[in-house]
């Protein structure tokens, strides 16, 4: 789960201990002290400044430090009292300028005049233009510093992102036309490069595996899913194709990456899914079919959650329970796995789509509260369809019906309720995979990240 560092600057013209009439600080030091305790407390790594601003010097000292900083995501100005915001403006745009963020951050109360300060200054960024969150918002309530941890974690992302690399291993698989990308307008929204590979060399390097690197191996198989599947031919590909993907990761720099599987690939050698659970495992970003729009939805949820990310198809919404089942072809993190038993192993088991064969993963996600979203295009303009949903586990004696209803009962099940409108949902769903996140935080996190980035987020 990552880590943002964040600038932390406090400003207000009347500081350095000045007092209001009644003889108090016009800035409570002790209540800046809460507010930044509140956001270390929620994994923000902040970089103060120990300069109140108030005049132009001050902030274009502080500002170009910050922005100067390659660790800082963005910064937080928290409101200290009222100010001049023609003394920091210019300082602002020239730090927003640079591609990090900015956030103001003003804590209600009368004593102070905070509010004055922060609607003069939050004021003053819309008229030039400045894009930025605000915040009005205690720091003893949880709800307002979520909608700081928020924006934090998304202005992260929007800068780790940025001449980020993600690689393709083949084309467009499945003929999916709601997946491909358009590489110039990647670099343009999210400063991200596409580098492209055919299959020959991933089968090259899988057949170059050695026998000491797949029995290196074993023990994390055992560790995940108890045991060792069966030894032959199908199974060892499943294996080196795992080993492959991941040494041809690092090889090539690439900081996530999406593959064909089939036609091609999952015909010839062996079907992918159990080295996509893996890399899902390892947290890696990832998606099959050449679906570009799916592995960015798998990387932000990857780098926003405790726990990995699970992809698969919406095999059946219930419109009058809101209930969905996300069954994905034998990819899913075996870390998953709830307690209606481990994860296992099953063959991918569809001759016309990989005739090859391979490993496949068994098993039902565990409880918990997430996200179900998904990154699409329409019209060649990028949403992203978020919504918030319960995953369930349903009861045992039910479970073997329940898996038989689609008719492939060995691939991996997540049970999920949804907590929108279906309707609107599938009205605004671009694809037949749902990109399934545990953390009640991501919902947020994600509708942050689209603002930052210029998404058009769909809250159904």
């Amino acid at each position: 789960m990552i880590r943002p560092t964040i600038g932390f600057i406090v400003y207000g013209v009347h500081k350095d201990g000045l007092q209001d009439p009644m003889g108090q600080p016009f800035i409570d030091e002790a209540l800046a002290a809460r507010s930044k305790k509140a956001l270390e407390d929620r994994g923000v790594e902040l970089v103060e400044h120990d300069v109140v601003l108030a005049t132009r010097e001050e902030s274009r000292a502080a500002l170009k430090k910050m922005k100067d900083d390659d660790r800082i995501d963005g910064v937080v100005l928290f409101t200290g009292t009222w100010v001049w915001s023609a003394h920091l403006i210019a300082a602002i745009r020239d730090f927003a300028m640079s591609g990090k963020d900015v956030l103001i951050w003003t804590h209600p109360g009368s004593q102070g005049w905070r509010p004055v300060g922060g609607l003069v200054l939050h004021g003053a960024l819309l008229e030039v233009g400045i894009n930025h969150k605000f915040v009005y918002g205690a720091a003893d309530d949880p709800s307002e510093v979520d909608k700081v941890a928020n924006f934090c974690r998304a202005a992260h992302l929007r800068n780790w992102l940025n001449m980020s690399v993600i690689g393709t291993f083949g084309g467009r698989g499945m003929g999916q036309t709601c997946g491909v990308a358009d590489p110039s307008q990647w670099m343009k929204m999210f400063g991200v490069d596409i580098d492209s590979r055919d299959t020959a060399e991933l089968v090259k390097t899988a057949e170059q595996i050695d026998g000491g690197e797949l029995t290196a191996l074993e023990p994390r198989i055992e560790q995940l899913f108890g045991g060792l599947p069966d030894k032959n031919p199908v199974n060892e590909r499943s294996m080196r194709l795992y080993l492959a993907i991941k040494k041809l990761v690092q090889q090539n720099s690439w900081d996530f990456y999406t593959i064909q599987s089939f036609p091609g690939l999952g015909d010839y050698y062996g079907a992918s899914c159990f080295a996509q659970s893996m890399m899902l495992e390892d947290g890696v970003g990832t998606s099959t079919l050449g679906d570009f729009n799916t592995a960015m939805t798998v990387l932000l949820l990857t780098k926003l959650s405790a726990e990995p990310v699970y992809y698969g198809d919406l095999q059946h919404i219930d419109k009058q329970t809101n209930e969905i089942k996300i069954i994905g072809d034998g990819a899913c993190p075996p870390s998953l796995a709830s307690k209606l038993g481990p994860a296992g192993f099953a063959e991918h088991g569809i001759p016309t789509e990989g005739e090859a064969g391979g490993l496949s993963v068994k098993l039902v996600c565990k409880a918990g509260e997430g996200v179900l979203a998904r990154l699409g295009r329409v019209d060649g303009r990028f949403n992203m369809v978020i919504a918030r949903c319960s995953i369930f586990e349903p009861p045992a004696d039910q479970l073997p019906a329940r898996q038989r209803e689609c008719g492939i009962p060995f691939w991996p099940h997540g049970f999920v309720t949804a907590h929108c409108d279906i309707e609107e949902m599938l009205e605004n769903w671009t694809n037949e995979y749902a990109c399934l996140g545990y953390g009640e935080q991501l919902y947020g996190d994600l509708v942050d990240f689209c603002k930052l980035t210029g998404i058009e987020a769909i809250l159904p």
